[in-house]
């Protein structure tokens, strides 16, 4: 409330938010021990990155295990946004990128972690390109239940339906890749394929006002999200990079297939529930949606990530 009548948002709005936290959860922690623990074992703390660094000072004085669950791929993929940034010089974005003290706080945090949990092999790939240890990084996948989803029961496609409905959902930024995403929907003004695009955006509008084949929606309420998969033949995900984009789950939950990069969490089985880019350029883009119209799908399902799974990652230190 503070911050909101300051007016002050962006980086020092998380920040602050993140300090906030950390300050509530240590007077927890000095609570909880004076309370003592159950079964006399070493207590391990887990606690998500940005967020950590206090409570992982209190539990190292204290010879206590630490976990750390870092959301995303860290400073690598500040790198990649901000080298998309200068490739799109004429679709200013809002995304500014991080002060030095934020990765700074953050290194102390891997440093003090004894394991690091991340989300796919690519933001394990990432923390490798910062020099934090492979033996030192779990890779557990998100937990994930459908909930409401009519999971693999979409109707097949006809051609006299219409044209070729694409839906990209999520944030409408850089980092998702929706300029190439849009550069290729240049490319294929005369195909009917049409490209539904549903979330915030930090890009002007006007980006796409010249492609009658592109429609964006806005943010969706919860409610209609599942009308908007089930009313889709493809869910695209052009990623520059992602810690995991359960969007992918949900998309295959109700049946649509997905089109993906590489640059996220692993859920799309070649030729069977979708496919994977080989790369993110507009050319490569536009012939996998081509594709990808001409392709057929007798089941779409999602991958299976229980609860229970989560659980016996997280206790016997293995990746699911």
């Amino acid at each position: 409330m503070e911050h909101r009548l300051r007016k002050t948002q962006g980086w020092t709005r998380t920040i602050a938010r993140n300090s906030l936290y950390q300050n509530q959860a240590v007077a927890f922690l000095r609570r909880m021990e004076k309370q003592g623990f159950e079964g006399g074992e070493v207590p391990t703390l887990f606690s998500y990155s940005y967020a950590a660094l206090e409570l992982f000072r209190l539990a190292k004085e204290r010879g206590w295990n630490t976990v750390l669950g870092q959301i995303d791929p860290g400073p690598e993929e500040e790198r990649i946004v901000a080298a998309e940034c200068q490739r799109y010089p004429e679709l200013p974005s809002q995304w500014k990128p991080a002060p030095a003290s934020y990765w700074r706080l953050w290194r102390e945090e891997v440093a003090l972690a004894d394991r690091i949990i991340v989300n796919s092999e690519w933001s394990r790939c990432c923390l490798e390109k910062e020099g934090v240890g492979g033996g030192k990084v779990e890779v557990v996948p998100l937990v994930y239940r459908a909930a409401g989803a009519d999971e693999g029961s979409r109707a097949t496609r006809q051609a006299s339906q219409g044209p070729f409905r694409v839906l990209f959902l999520g944030q409408v930024n850089l980092r998702k890749g929706v300029a190439r995403l849009l550069d290729a929907m240049r490319l294929l003004r005369e195909e009917p394929i049409e490209l539904v695009m549903a979330g915030p955006s930090e890009l002007d509008p006007m980006a796409w006002a010249d492609l009658p084949n592109v429609k964006w929606i806005g943010p969706l309420p919860r409610s209609e999200v599942g009308k908007s998969y089930r009313e889709a033949d493809l869910f695209i995900l052009p990623t520059l990079s992602d810690g995991y984009a359960l969007t992918q789950l949900e998309a295959l939950a109700h049946g649509l297939p997905v089109l993906a990069s590489a640059h996220c969490g692993e859920a799309v089985t070649e030729g069977v529930n979708g496919s994977v880019l080989e790369d993110l350029e507009a050319e490569t883009i536009a012939a996998a949606l081509i594709k990808q119209r001409e392709a057929s799908y007798s089941r779409v399902s999602a991958p299976s990530f229980r609860l229970e799974d989560l659980g016996d990652a997280l206790m016997d230190g293995r990746a699911q």
